[in-house]
């Protein structure tokens, strides 16, 4: 039997939870059509995807097609829940992006096909509802053509469109479209062409090689609803797009897209195997695939082990229990505590020999495909909010939920604000405050509130800076001397810590206490952000050897200890990057905003108003297009006002592209949630009794 890892895709509303829901009846799986009105499909299993009718979670489902059998991953399509796509991403052997005959192209269509061709996903597009009143697939193939990609293939034509009894025809031959469109990269096929000897079964080859190579992409029409052309998409899922491959008797490698919890709160981590074979009762080492840590203070790096207790895959339309899963197939793997979503299982991807299908030397004109332990393929959250719990008494419950809920979502941050009691998530947008909510409701039992959201901003450093303070001077009050110099490095960088001391001036743990306060104290800088985009280098490092009384056993307040570089690090490290001097940053998103071109009056100064700034104008026959940047914190009030500005004909995409300075009014502050190394004497107090003086 073969395998295949399949993503359903699509913008809001375009019907991929129904296009599910029609396959696994088409193919047998289900006896009744499920309806995402009602609440009753198989994928949305969240009492909130029943009520609202949105995919939140990813979900897996099984069917068989012949010798094939499909592992379909049905994704949320909701910009708000765009990080859980971006783990499915990293799973699959091939996509479906379903498209609207009605609505066509959209915002997050846009988004999703953008990423699907960078990471080089063989990819098929579905046009659903052909059956509904303002289809127009003739429009909708333009719109493919010029808001997507050109290297498209429709693979049959519409009959009785916008009528219940649209039906989809495949074509039996080929077309000159058809020719036009894979010769272009078939230099024997172009030969066939030009000598007038093409066969159907020399272009049927053509079309699957390059559909697996991502240089094309077939177009099949359908409706989720009545059931059209679900026979010659199902057909297209087995003949154009690339079985799983992957050695079983290769080295341990995969890749945890999701993490939930059973009945007994055990955790539970859907894994996707590359190579390899993981077998109950196995000791397996898990970690973020870089060896540096997860970056989000918790749980990252690659020193992780734990024991496989259980095992499931997933057979014909349930989760089956096995004592094994091996390369290509997706399990559910119970025993490992510490998992993470994102984690690498064994060795990268990269390191198996099974990270890419692409040639030696091949390219797409995009990039090559990404690897497996390469991830963040979308934007980092850039909204916060505070949570409150209603009952005074739930604070200590509802810090345990959201942990809990930051595991499964591991680009949902907590921030714990230990003075004020209060604890922050960050954000995509507003829906996920629902969801959060509702969340805690229905699994916890909590009822909680929101403050206001705000944007994240980031922090950079302006100049170089460095301080020191020695151990046994005064004002020092700590047992250990460390001296720090930060310096900006390029953007995208992170944070790197370097030694410009000897490693064996003083004990290893000595030097990782410093590290790692390094880095947790760079989560807050000059004015409260996240520092980002610098080195920090250990100038000066000392210590004082351990010590005792006679007759007597160690003595703490003659010897260094961990927690002597550990509280005395920030102190220094604060007053290096105060010299050093930060910039605030705000995120920035790229948008493209279509509104009719008699608008365009009375859409500039709104623009003007909202820091806005247009880089392109373009007039498309009545239509204008505007794309540019805006802060981020600007956009969901363009989103309000823009149906008014535009008589409601205006669309807008947005996504985050950077990070610019601030550039007006105040420099933003946040409150900080540490002990507040500016400031000496209240960090001193907080931290320590040992206060000279």
């Amino acid at each position: 039997m073969h395998m295949l890892n399949l993503g359903i895709l699509a913008h809001v509303d375009a019907g991929k939870t129904s296009l599910t829901e029609r396959l696994l009846y088409t193919v047998g799986v289900i006896d009744e059509i499920g309806s995402v009105d009602d609440g009753s499909t198989q994928t949305d299993s969240l009492a909130l995807e029943r009520r609202r009718g949105i995919t939140i979670k990813s979900a897996v489902v099984s069917f068989a097609i012949d010798d094939i059998i499909v592992n379909l991953i049905d994704t949320p399509g909701h910009p708000d829940f765009i990080a859980e796509v971006e783990r499915v991403l990293s799973v699959l052997d091939g996509a479906v992006l379903v498209i609207s005959a009605v609505e066509g192209v959209q915002a997050q269509t846009r988004v999703l096909m953008r990423t699907l061709r960078r990471l080089r996903i063989p990819t098929l597009i579905f046009v659903n509802k052909i059956d509904r009143r303002g289809a127009d697939t003739d429009r909708v193939l333009r719109s493919i053509s010029e808001r997507l990609t050109p290297a498209i293939v429709p693979m049959g034509r519409v009959d009785g469109i916008s009528t219940r009894d649209a039906r989809a025809t495949a074509h039996t031959g080929f077309t000159a479209g058809m020719l036009d469109v894979l010769s272009a990269h078939d230099d024997a096929l172009l030969t066939s062409y030009v000598e007038d000897t093409v066969s159907y079964g020399q272009l049927r080859a053509s079309l699957a090689e390059q559909t697996r190579r991502t240089l094309v992409h077939p177009v099949f029409f359908g409706s989720a609803i009545t059931g059209a052309g679900m026979d010659g998409l199902i057909s297209g899922i087995k003949e154009l797009l690339p079985a799983a491959d992957g050695k079983p008797d290769g080295p341990v490698s995969g890749t945890v897209f999701k993490v939930e919890r059973g009945p007994a709160g055990e955790k539970i981590a859907y894994a996707r195997m590359f190579s390899g074979t993981v077998r109950t009762r196995d000791r397996l080492t898990f970690g973020d695939g870089d060896g540096e840590g997860d970056g989000g203070g918790g749980g990252g790096g690659r020193d992780r082990e734990g024991k496989v207790t259980a095992i499931s895959v997933f057979e014909r339309g349930s989760a089956v229990q096995e004592t094994s899963v091996s390369a290509g197939r997706i399990g559910k793997l119970w025993g490992l505590g510490d998992i993470r979503i994102g984690d690498t299982i064994g060795v990268p991807r990269q390191q198996s020999g099974e990270w890419s299908r692409e040639e030696p030397g091949e390219q797409s004109a995009e990039g090559p495909r990404r690897q497996s332990g390469e991830r963040h393929h979308f934007s980092p959250p850039t909204l916060e909010t505070v949570v409150v719990p209603r009952r005074t008494a739930d604070k200590g419950a509802l810090h345990t939920a959201l942990t809990q809920l930051a595991e499964q979502d591991p680009l949902i941050n907590l921030r714990q604000d230990e003075k004020r009691q209060e604890i922050s998530v960050s954000l995509y947008g507003e829906v996920q405050k629902e969801v959060i909510q509702a969340t805690l409701a229905d699994e916890f039992g909590l009822d909680v509130d929101f403050r206001e959201t705000t944007t994240i901003c980031v922090e950079r450093p302006v100049g170089s800076g460095e301080a020191v303070e020695f151990n046994g001077k005064d004002p020092n009050p700590f047992l250990a001397t460390v001296g720090l110099r930060v310096d900006p490095a390029p953007v995208g960088s992170g944070v790197e810590f370097r030694l410009e001391v000897e490693l064996g001036s003083m004990p290893y743990a000595f030097f990782k206490a410093v590290e790692d306060t390094v880095k947790e104290t760079l989560t807050q800088g000059i004015h409260g952000w996240q520092v980002s985009d610098c080195t920090v280098s250990m100038t000066h490092s000392g210590y004082s050897p351990r010590q005792s009384h006679a007759h007597q056993g160690f003595d703490k307040s003659m010897s260094s200890t961990g927690a002597d570089f550990r509280g005395l690090t920030p102190l220094v490290l604060m007053d290096a990057l105060r010299r050093a001097g930060t910039q605030v940053y705000e995120p920035m998103h790229r948008f493209r905003l279509e509104a009719p071109a008699d608008m365009l009056g009375a859409l500039l100064p709104v623009l003007a108003r909202l820091r806005a700034v247009p880089q392109t104008t373009e007039t498309r026959g009545r239509a204008c297009v505007l794309e540019g940047a805006v802060p981020a914190a600007q956009v969901h009030e363009l989103e309000q006002q823009l149906p008014a500005l535009t008589r409601g004909e205006g669309e807008l995409e947005s996504a985050f592209d950077h990070y610019a300075p601030v550039a007006r009014g105040t420099v933003p502050e946040r409150p900080r949630t540490d002990h507040n190394p500016l400031n000496r004497k209240e960090y001193l107090l907080n931290v320590t009794r040992r206060v000279s003086g």
